[in-house]
Order: structure tokens, then sequence, then C-alpha cells
């Protein structure tokens, strides 16, 4: 059980600007775990780290912990301080107020944050031991984040302007009307109506407080960064600090769902005037896909950035690109990496740049020099994000499919070492059983290989028989790496139930080569499909899984495949649930926000009669072989989902329920695609572990 959560009094003397400040603190949970047992009250007891940086002598690091109350139904961000090495990490920030995002400013004399302590998320400065807490901006509206230029003298932030028009800014009468209006598409994105859209604006700063500010792209409906998931990432200072490299999709309405192809734009403040440096004249490598992340390297001569090469699709190789800026002479440096670059940092001595990728289900970091030279340097059964220069050190964040993130350092110098830094979780871990993890390669339908991880439970013994649990993973292009989830905590679902999970690196999934990632595009019901039957199969050949009692789950992508082997399976499940999946293609190609999503993957319009690819997509929808349904279906769906409406899971259900099968509907109206607020969370593994249980501990 978890114990009652720690609230105290605030110290109100760093309140004065906010006299009614609330006083109700959500801080760090003292757990007791009972037999061992994982559950997801326990998940939410977690901790989790944030954001991180370095101090400019390297001695100290700042990073941000969530906290979270299942009572109260919220999360608290709060700011941790520490050595390089780890030691004396203390908390220092004590109010009830969220505060995230830090950075060191002023030569690092200053720590600059976001707090909502004034009301809404402006910028703040305290001091190194979270003394003297000043305001530093006075924005309109809420700062959803900041960069501070080389030289601390402009600040570059994010903050949303008006996108769709409300109808009362039309008809005055109708002030209390919740109606909103659109004339073309993209009025909806993965979680809501957009009403507004992210800007990048910037201001000068004069050491005590932000001045007036300039927005980019004012008067305009583009976006920088890209929704639904860019951050500050998209955008950097030159390091003379008289341009900003921002991220954008010159695109609105149709013409923007239909587009992947977002450019690197160099902004100059004094001129404002800016430079497409992706589409140069006389440039024979028009870059045509996604194009984002701009970083200056150290010596200012070159920048970095991620590229894709075809328009329109998203999931297109990652590659990283280096231009010299006074040449303008543009390389694609990971050409013969197949696999995609997710994140880059450029080496102090801008003779190398540092990247993580996925390769064979675990996400690395990699070195590359600017000859394309490729070494990995961290090894292990794990995923590394989050990398941060520190000086011959990169600070990274570390996890597991069996273990939550925490900070750790490698070290260039001394053999590759790796020093873990946080401890975050360790008093819950300590009292955890938890299972182990194994890759398995199996033989595929068409003689490949097929890497899969299999989870056990904490009481393995091989001498038992136990249920199985295939988990078909969304995306489609996404990795099957060691990740670590909260929404999807796969190490609880084994655990209650004590199944065998197995988790396939399917068609379409990265880290095996970009043939094996495409062959999912315009192919859903094919090779893909027959990889998770190669996957359950070959496990149910094994002494210890009961063959008899195997289920199968998934979302989004994989939610497609649960509700679409529900029409093949051939009697091998006794049971399926399905988060958020596409049931009926035909539907969700004129539902969905991103068209660009839908005219790759499944190749078009189903009106498209003459579309070969198209027409083979459709033909392979799941709500095609609903005849052929008989076994028990728990369909869940969330009406925020806006990339794959609510009506899917509820039709889903209802013919679950005509055709006569058990099945169980479960709908949060205020979630998205994910399920991110703490009751709901509960409540939804609650009703899955049940319904696993149901037909599979038997």
């Amino acid at each position: 059980m978890i114990s009652s959560e720690k609230t105290t009094i605030a110290d109100t003397s760093n309140q004065k600007e906010n006299s009614a400040a609330p006083v109700s603190i959500i801080g760090k949970q003292q757990v007791v775990v009972e037999n061992g047992k994982y559950t997801p009250e326990i998940l939410w007891a977690m901790g989790r780290i944030g954001d991180y940086a370095a101090s400019p002598d390297l001695k100290q690091i700042v990073y941000s912990i969530a906290y979270f109350s299942v009572k109260e139904n919220k999360e608290h961000v709060v700011l941790h301080l520490m050595n390089q090495d780890g030691t004396n990490d203390v908390l220092l920030t004590e109010t009830a107020y969220n505060e995230s995002s830090p950075v060191w400013i002023k030569d690092g004399s200053k720590i600059a944050y976001l707090s909502d302590a004034s009301g809404c998320s402006q910028i703040w400065e305290m001091n190194p031991d979270g003394t003297e807490r000043k305001q530093l901006s006075f924005f309109e509206k809420d700062i959803d984040s900041f960069k501070f230029a080389p030289d601390g003298q402009h600040i570059l932030f994010i903050a949303q302007v008006e996108y769709i028009f409300k109808p009362e800014n039309l008809y005055q009468d109708l002030d209390k009307t919740t109606g909103l209006m659109a004339n073309d598409l993209m009025y909806k994105h993965w979680d809501k109506w957009l009403k507004t859209v992210p800007h990048p604006f910037y201001a000068a700063f004069d050491g005590d407080k932000m001045q007036e500010a300039t927005d980019i792209l004012k008067g305009t409906r583009f976006e920088s960064p890209l929704l639904p998931f860019g951050g500050i990432e998209q955008l950097n200072w030159s390091n003379d600090s008289k341009s900003i490299a921002y991220t954008c999709k010159k695109k609105a309405g149709k013409e923007y769902t239909l587009s992947t192809d977002s450019d690197i734009y160099v902004y100059d403040i004094a001129t404002q005037q800016e430079v497409n440096i992706c589409k140069l004249a006389g440039d024979p490598d028009q870059n045509m896909g996604y194009d984002m992340n701009p970083t200056y390297s150290p010596c200012g001569k070159y920048m970095a950035w991620l590229s894709m090469e075809h328009d329109g699709y998203e999931s297109d190789k990652n590659r990283l690109y280096v231009m010299d800026l006074e040449t303008k002479k543009k390389t694609y440096l990971t050409k013969d990496f197949d696999s995609d670059v997710n994140e880059i940092c450029w080496d102090s001595t801008t003779a190398k740049i540092y990247y993580t990728a996925v390769w064979h289900g675990r996400t690395m970091v990699y070195q590359i020099t600017l000859d394309g030279e490729v070494t990995q340097i961290t090894e292990g059964d794990y995923d590394f994000e989050g990398l941060v220069m520190m000086g011959s050190k990169i600070l990274v964040k570390r996890h597991s499919l069996v273990q939550a993130d925490d900070l750790f350092c490698i070290d260039l110098e001394n053999n590759l070492g790796i020093t873990q830094l946080t401890h975050e979780n360790d008093h819950i871990f300590n009292q955890l059983k938890l299972g182990k993890t194994k890759a398995r390669w199996t033989k595929t339908v068409d003689g490949k290989e097929l890497m899969s991880w299999v989870m056990y439970p904490s009481n393995f013994d091989p001498n038992k028989k136990y249920p199985a649990v295939l988990m078909c993973m969304g995306g489609p292009q996404a990795p099957c790496s060691q990740l670590w989830l909260y929404r999807w905590n796969y190490s609880v679902l084994v655990e209650q139930g004590e199944y065998i999970m197995i988790l396939p690196n399917r068609r379409g999934c990265p880290g095996f080569g970009q043939e094996w990632k495409a062959e999912i595009s315009k192919d859903y019901g094919g090779l893909c499909m027959h990889d998770y039957f190669a996957a359950i199969d070959d496990l149910a050949t094994e002494s210890y899984v009961d063959k008899d009692r195997l289920g199968c789950i998934g979302a989004s992508f994989g939610g497609y495949s649960t509700y679409w082997m529900a029409g093949h399976h051939e009697k091998r499940f006794k049971v399926f649930a399905a988060h958020d999946g596409i049931f009926h293609q035909e539907a969700m190609y004129v539902e969905t926000d991103e068209m660009w999503f839908v005219n790759w993957d499944l190749g078009g319009a189903y009106w498209e009669k003459d579309n070969e690819a198209a027409q083979r997509s459709y033909a392979n929808s799941p709500h095609h072989f609903v005849d052929k349904w008989d076994t028990p279906i728990l369909c869940i769906h969330n009406d925020m989902d806006y990339r794959i409406l609510v009506s899917q899971g509820q039709s889903a259900f209802d013919a679950a329920r005509l055709r006569g099968i058990e099945a169980e509907h479960l709908c949060f109206t205020d979630e998205c695609h994910w399920v991110n607020k703490p009751q709901n969370s509960i409540l939804w593994y609650r009703v899955m572990i049940d319904w696993l249980k149901k037909y599979l501990n038997v």
C-alpha cells in the first residue's frame, strides 16, 4: 500500500507576489510494497525525471522531477540540484507551484526556470541555492518554453497565438456560445481543436526584466515548433546571438495536412529577414520531408539538423545533415547508418557529433565524425535519451523495460565508463520483485529473422506453465525497444497477471534497417501480421507456456492489429484488448487529423478505385472480418483522440455485442490518444488487468 501523501505548509516568504498562494505540496511519496507486488498505484507514486542542465563550470546539475497525487488527480514539478558526480542532491523549490525547465544564466550565477507562481507560466530566476527568486518575464500569455541567447541579452520563447476564430468574434451577441467554426482542414490536431498554435517570440533582456517581445511568425497561421510534440529543441540561437534558427512548415489548412515538408529558417533579429537553408537557390539537394532541430556547432562554423527525404512520409529515415555555414555545402552524414537518428549534440571540439538511435531493440548513444565514421559508445539492454554535453562527459537519461529513468554520466575519456547520478525511485524498486527480459529471434514466413523482447514474471519457474500475452506495438513505425512507459507499463501487466509477454519488432519497427521499416506501409494486413503470428506461435512451443491461455493486446496500430487478429486468429487467443485502435479504415481516412499519414501508409483515399495499394489497404480493414470474431474483446477509446476518433472503438464494441460476443467498452471523455490523468490511468490499468485475468487466469 502507499502511505499518505506528504502535505506541508509552503514557505510563503518566497511567495510575496501572490498572497493567496496554495499550500498543499505534492512531493516524494513513501511507499510500502506488499509482497513485492507491482501495482498501478505504485507506478503513480514514482518521481519522473524531466529536464536537466549542467552549470557552465561543469560542477553542478539542475534537474526537474514530476510527482503526482492520485487523490488530487494532479501533478507537481519541482527542481533539484546536485554535484556533477551525483552527491549533495538537494531540493531547490519547496512551494506548491510548478517549477520546471531549468537552465543556467549569467555565467552560472543564476538558474532560470518556468514557474506558474504569478498565475501563468513565466520565466523566473533564482540563486543556485534556491534563494532570491525573481520574475523576469511578464508576458500576457503562458510561456511554454524558452532559451537565452549566448550573450544573455535576448530571450527566445514559445507562446500560443489564435488559430481558429470563435463565433463570438463574428456575432457579438452570442458571447456564451461554445461553437467553433472551421472552413479548412487541420482544424483539430492530436488532442484539441486548434484554437491556438505555437509561435516563436524573442525579446531583449536587460539582466533584470524581459522587454517587449517580437513574434517571428506574426500575422500567420504557421506553427513553430511543430505540433503535436515539438518543443524548444526545434529552435536555436546562433553562437553570436544575432540569429535564430527555427523549424517551420509554412503551410496551413488542407495544404498543411497533406504535407510533412518542414524547413529550417535562419532569422536575423536586426533586419528581421530570413533564409530557408533547406531550399537554397541552386542547391540540387532540396530536402522535401521533415527538417528540424537545428543545432549550431561550438565553433559556429556548422549547423547540424535532422532531415527526411520524402514529403508525406512522416516515418522516413531520419537523417543527420551538417551544413558549412560559410560555403553552404550540405553533407548527409549518416548515409551509411541504416537507422534513424533521434537526437544530436555536438562535441565541444566540433570534431564529433553524438546521437541516439535504435538498433535491434535498444536505443544507444553513437559518435560520428564529420567524415561519417560511426562508433557505438553504449551497450546493454537499455534505452538512452536526452544527450547533454558536460565537458568530456555526456549527461543522459537511461531506462529499460523494468527500470524507470535515472540520470547517468558517460565518461568519454575513461573507457566510456557510466556512472549513475540519481536514484529517484530506489526506495520503491528495492521493494519490488521484477522479472527479466530476454531477446528472442524467430524465423518469419518469408525466411527473415524477427527479434522480440520476452518478459518473464518475477516468480517465473520453467517447470510451470504460464499464460502468454502478445503485445502489439503502435506507431506503426515505432521501435519496440527497452522503452519505459507509464501509460502502458508492461512490467505492471506481467506481474499482475503472472504472464509471459512477447513484444515483437514486426515489420515497420525501426532498428532493423530501412527496408524492414518500410515494409509495413500500404500493407497493414500483410507481413507485419504474419510476424505477430510467428512470434506468438514460436513462444507457444515452450514447455512453460500454456498455449491454451494466450491473449492479444495493443494500442493505436496495435489496436488495429488486435481488431484484425480477432478476425484471423483461428482460435489462437482466449482474449483481446484494444486501446484507441483503427477498426474501420474508410472512416479513419476522413476522420483523422494528419492526412499525410493515411495517404502514405494506406496508399490514398478509399474512393480511388484504380489505386491498387489503397484498395488492398481498405480490403484489410478489420471491420470486414467481424463475421469471424469469436473471442471476448475489450475496446478502450477516448473522446479527445483526434488521430483515431472514438467512433472507431465504439463501432468495434457495438459490432462485437451485436454478434453476441462478450465485450466491454471503456471511454475517457477527457483523454486523448493516451490516458495521462492519474485516476483515469489507474482505472485503465484495473479494467485491463481484470479483463485479462478473467480469461487467462482460469
